[in-house]
C-alpha cells in the first residue's frame, strides 16, 4: 500500500465513516443489539465515538447531535420507528460478551 499523507488518510477515514453510518441508515431492520452482540459496537457507540472526537476537538456539539450524525433523525424517533424488544436470548448474548464490547459505548463491565 502507498504511504498516504495525513490529510489523505483523514478524507479516506471520513469516507469510510459516512458509507458506515449510511448503509446503517439503510438496514433499520438491523437492531443495535443485534450489532452490540456480534460486533461489540452499535450506532449508540458510532455516536459516542463521534461526540467524543468533536470534545477532543472544542466542538461542541450534544449527545443528541451526534446521535442525529449516526441515525439520520432523533434518536427517539428512530426508535419509535425502528427498534424491537430484544428478545431474552439477545439479552443473555449482550450480558455475555459485555468483556468484548466497546469501551468508549459505556457498556464494558469494569
Amino acid at each position: 500500500m502507498a504511504e498516504l499523507d495525513h490529510q489523505t488518510r483523514i478524507e479516506l477515514e471520513a469516507a469510510a465513516f459516512r458509507g458506515l453510518v449510511d448503509h446503517l441508515r439503510k438496514r433499520t431492520d438491523v437492531q443495535n443489539i443485534d450489532l452490540m452482540n456480534l460486533a461489540g459496537f452499535c450506532r449508540n457507540c458510532l455516536s459516542k465515538w463521534y461526540a467524543a472526537a468533536a470534545k477532543e476537538r472544542g466542538v461542541p456539539l450534544s449527545d443528541e447531535e451526534a446521535r442525529i450524525a449516526v441515525y439520520g433523525m432523533p434518536y427517539s424517533e428512530w426508535k419509535q420507528k425502528h427498534q424491537k424488544e430484544a428478545t431474552p436470548e439477545q439479552q443473555q448474548t449482550f450480558e455475555d460478551t459485555k468483556p468484548l464490547h466497546a469501551e468508549i459505548s459505556g457498556h464494558t463491565a469494569r
